[in-house]
């Protein structure tokens, strides 16, 4: 009976540490928006404006402080996605972003690992995988470089990292393969562009959904 009573005290502490958890914050720098947030931490950006009672998501103040969870949810796992069968009609028909070889696979060991790396030239062109809104243009991401982020549609984003010159800005319009950067240089000064796709936040492997990388 005494093992019994252990073992209930430590689940009854275990189920108040989650119930005492409280989510991590974020304080809102200059050049930050919602989506560039909702980024670097990995939350989808409806979930960050749903939590944070936000009507306008474009509409954040330097100095407020956003929660990055639900109150009151269990403590959070790092998500790095395996998003299972994804429908079809609401997928975009993702291209190439540039051209080149592939130096860094997702989930490899490194700065970032929810992309790859595309190696090319120092300058060459870096397009739009598929149409959609530029919803970040900026350099206000640590590692990322100069970035840009594309909002597809309400469930898919892609973003384009290590750029030398940004071509568009932010709340900008563009079609598949429209010039939207300049290669830069990447981890160890080569040139390298670093890609990502997300799908409502989680990662994915770009390689499953680019053409003719199956």
């Amino acid at each position: 009976m005494r093992v019994f009573a252990v073992i209930a005290v430590i689940l009854l502490a275990a189920c108040s540490n989650l119930e005492r958890y409280e989510p991590r914050t974020y304080v809102v720098a200059s050049g930050d928006t919602l989506y560039s947030i909702a980024w670097r931490h990995g939350v989808d950006t409806r979930d960050l404006a749903r939590w944070n009672a936000l009507a306008n998501p474009n509409r954040i103040t330097v100095g407020q402080r956003l929660v990055l969870a639900p109150r009151g949810a269990a403590r959070p796992a790092t998500r790095q996605a395996s998003a299972g069968p994804i429908p079809v009609s609401l997928r975009p028909t993702f291209g190439w972003p540039t051209e080149g070889t592939i130096a860094a696979r997702f989930g490899e060991r490194g700065i970032l690992t929810t992309g790859i790396g595309i190696a090319g030239r120092e300058g060459q062109d870096v397009t739009a995988a598929a149409a959609g809104r530029v919803v970040y243009a900026g350099g206000g991401l640590a590692d990322y470089g100069q970035l840009v982020i594309i909002e597809h549609n309400q469930s898919w984003l892609t973003a384009y990292g290590h750029n030398r010159r940004l071509i568009v800005e932010q709340g900008q319009s563009i079609v598949r393969g429209e010039k939207i950067a300049e290669m830069g240089l990447g981890p160890l000064r080569q040139p390298r562009l670093y890609f990502e796709i997300r799908l409502n936040g989680d990662p994915l492997d770009p390689l499953g959904l680019l053409p003719g990388s199956g």
